[in-house]
């Protein structure tokens, strides 16, 4: 071992055209790179190592064949590995059910060596790691307890991962939900660690998985739950649905947002693989970045469980529960490209796009040349140039039904692969449709539904939906129908026991009265005192997990652990007693919120000569004013918009507001703050009957000391919406 150089392909200089891929490293052992190509071969992957001295080393390259478990013709993840420009004269990723290492016989090496990955196929072809060794007799362990010993001597991992300091709240998993909670507690005063394993925030709402975020927010008696979810969704578009580009998703956002916040500090591409406990707390987390397999430790006074599949708990003895066999499965979406801007068949455009569009055979993939699958014709046509099939690649191309959504979820992605190559081999190459068309885009992360579900001091079930049971400490609005899913029969003969298209429970039975809140008691451990949940692996049934499952339900969880968070932290408690002792002061937080509907900085935007009728009205006032048009509306009582007022001459100030009211109503009262809590003015409007803007009213007088002050604007009436904010400014005299 000692005479052995190991390098992680993660940690290549230079990924080209592979992708890192981390769903699986506590599976097999470390991320890897993935010739994610979609049948066109990707760029190479290239780094360089240094040699102490120079001589004959013997290669072992750590991969598979991804296709072995369905013992299919060919090997599609075939790759090479090139040392100082040199091909080895094995060919890798062609042997193995298990994740082996594959010998690439001898070579000799001097100094400075250069290693490249050359993918020969574009189809999933997939690199753990290389190892030279100056031992010809020496093969690196198989061994999982042993290899990770392997990796930590070879790469100078400190048995003890670094301290990265203590919080009082920990999140791991930076989707919708972990990121929701991430800014609410982090907006009320905690010191907020969020971990994330991918390099962007979001979950399936991100790019990398294009599933658009579903659910219903902002239900009174608690209308500010969602507002921090509704800041970090994109707003809906024509285009707003799933497997479309990756602008729709805007990753950007939510990282401006979460990076807004000081309180929060961020762990991207460091993945939760250790959880530390005593007396039944955790106590902290371990952390391993996912290039340079650097650890640390976090340490927390709560913790968050939004992984999806229960990470945190499961390490940490939390009890749980599973379905083994007839859950939901997992989806990669993905979507085709027309080559061409004219679509006329008798085009040149079309006719060079048709040459660039081809689509190799895939004897390896799912056969489906005689087949029905959604989106196909119910037989050969002729080539059509016609509009993109928009049934291929949905939610529906789902597997894994029967399979362990943990420890087969390598197998269930791998097997989404081979449907949908499978299915374009046979519109391409069997019908011959879509002649100019490419894939465009498929996604390598699976969208995953079920796996754990983490046990807290209520498990809600689909019988408490269907009935409309109340509970006292309902929090999250529930508004997606009773939606699992399961094999669709249409489509699943010939496929048993590897079924890869869906269908989903719907109508009688599945339906319930809307919003339901789902109780508190559903979002932390009842055996781990301070672990909260949030997302898909929170307590409820296997049936009840359909309801709350989407991404603005999840979202909403995340805030109500923020809030709970920060009620234990001012009255130094854990989880379950928010619910014993201090559930009236949990919800008095939902009622406020934390959003911000609108938040920008009012600046001096020029000054005004006054001419009044008295002596005190005359004179050059300063003025402070949106620069939106309009400036949002209110849904119901406490709606608010809110800014912070950069004040830079003190005085006494007056507001000036201009409100419209919607059609059909009959007027409403608004508040206006200066300040924390402060309300100091007020005013009234009385609608006409339609959209009617009324003239800039004075709201009153406030004096301000210079410095940035916060302004928010609310509604005083119980129904909405009522009024529409079109402007706010201020006038110093």
């Amino acid at each position: 071992m000692g005479m052995s150089v190991l390098i992680e392909a993660e940690a290549f200089e230079d990924l080209g055209g592979w992708v890192l891929d981390q769903q699986f490293m506590d599976l097999m052992g470390s991320p890897f790179l993935l010739a994610h190509g979609m049948g066109v071969p990707v760029e190479d992957a290239t780094t360089h190592v240094h040699f102490q001295s120079g001589g004959r080393r013997r290669v072992w390259v750590r991969t598979r064949d991804w296709v072995a478990p369905w013992k299919a013709t060919g090997a599609p993840g075939r790759f090479q590995l090139l040392i100082n420009g040199k091909p080895l004269r094995t060919t890798f990723g062609t042997e193995g059910i298990k994740w082996h290492w594959q010998d690439g016989g001898f070579v000799e090496v001097d100094g400075k060596t250069s290693v490249v990955l050359h993918d020969l196929t574009g189809f999933e072809g997939r690199c753990d790691a290389i190892v030279f060794s100056a031992d010809l007799g020496w093969k690196p362990p198989e061994d999982m307890a042993e290899l990770e010993s392997f990796r930590q001597s070879s790469l100078g991992i400190p048995a003890e991962p670094v301290d990265a300091g203590e919080f009082d709240l920990v999140i791991v998993g930076g989707g919708v939900a972990g990121t929701s909670a991430a800014v609410t507690a982090a907006r009320l005063g905690l010191r907020v660690a969020l971990i994330q394993d991918r390099p962007v925030l979001g979950g399936n709402s991100s790019s990398e998985v294009r599933v658009w975020p579903q659910g219903n927010l902002n239900h009174p008696p608690f209308p500010r739950v969602g507002d921090v979810v509704m800041e970090l969704v994109p707003k809906r578009q024509a285009n707003s649905a799933n497997g479309q580009a990756a602008v729709v998703f805007d990753d950007d956002r939510k990282m401006r947002i979460v990076k807004a916040e000081p309180n929060i500090s961020l762990f991207m591409e460091y993945r939760m693989n250790g959880v530390s406990t005593a007396s039944g707390l955790i106590q902290s987390v371990t952390c391993q970045n996912v290039r340079s397999a650097h650890r640390v430790s976090i340490r927390g006074r709560w913790f968050l469980d939004s992984t999806g599949d229960g990470c945190v708990g499961y390490l940490g003895g939390a009890d749980f529960e599973q379905t083994e066999r007839g859950h939901m499965g997992a989806s990669n979406l993905w979507n085709i490209k027309c080559l061409c801007d004219d679509e006329d068949p008798l085009s040149s455009e079309l006719q060079a796009a048709t040459q660039n569009a081809t689509f190799p055979r895939c004897p390896w993939a799912v056969d489906l040349s005689d087949k029905p699958f959604p989106g196909r014709t119910k037989g050969p046509q002729a080539p059509t140039a016609g509009a993109t099939p928009i049934t291929l690649g949905n939610w529906f191309w789902e597997n894994g039904f029967d399979r362990d959504p943990i420890h087969d979820m390598e197998r269930v992605r791998d097997m989404n692969f081979r449907a949908m190559y499978g299915a374009w081999d046979a519109i391409k190459n069997v019908e011959n449709r879509y002649p100019a068309h490419r894939l465009n885009w498929v996604a390598y992360i699976a969208g995953k539904r079920e796996s754990r579900r983490l046990m807290g001091d209520l498990v809600l079930t689909g019988e408490d939906l269907r009935s409309g049971k109340e509970y006292p400490d309902g929090s999250v609005p529930c508004t997606w129908g009773i939606d699992t899913h399961h094999p669709n029969e249409q489509y699943s003969k010939g496929h048993e026991g590897n079924e890869f298209i869906a269908s989903a429970t719907q109508g009688e039975g599945f339906t319930y009265k809307q919003p339901y809140w789902l109780p508190y008691r559903c979002l932390y451990s009842r055996n781990l005192g301070n672990l909260f949940m949030a997302g898909r692996d929170i307590s409820v049934s296997h049936e009840a997990l359909g309801a709350v499952r989407v991404m603005k339900t999840t979202g909403a969880m995340g805030e109500i652990v923020g809030m709970a968070a920060a009620v234990c932290k001012a009255e130094s408690c854990n989880p379950r007693e928010v619910y014993t002792d201090h559930l009236q002061k949990l919800q008095e937080v939902m009622r406020v919120g934390v959003g911000r509907i609108h938040r920008q900085t009012l600046k001096p935007t020029g000054t005004t000569e006054l001419m009044g009728d008295t002596a005190a009205a005359r004179g050059k006032m300063v003025r402070y004013e949106t620069t939106h048009k309009s400036l949002g509306y209110w849904r119901s009582k406490d709606d608010y918009v809110e800014w912070e007022l950069e004040v830079t001459k003190p005085g006494l100030y007056e507001v000036r507001a201009l409100v419209a009211c919607m059609e059909g109503d009959h007027g409403g009262n608004y508040e206006i703050r200066i300040g924390q809590n402060s309300s100091v003015l007020g005013g009234k409007i009385q609608s006409t009957g339609s959209w009617t803007v009324y003239k800039e009213q004075p709201a009153g007088t406030v004096t301000l000391q210079p410095g940035l002050q916060r302004i928010s604007v609310h509604n005083r009436k119980e129904v909405g919406p009522l009024m529409k904010l079109r402007s706010l400014r201020l006038v110093a005299k």
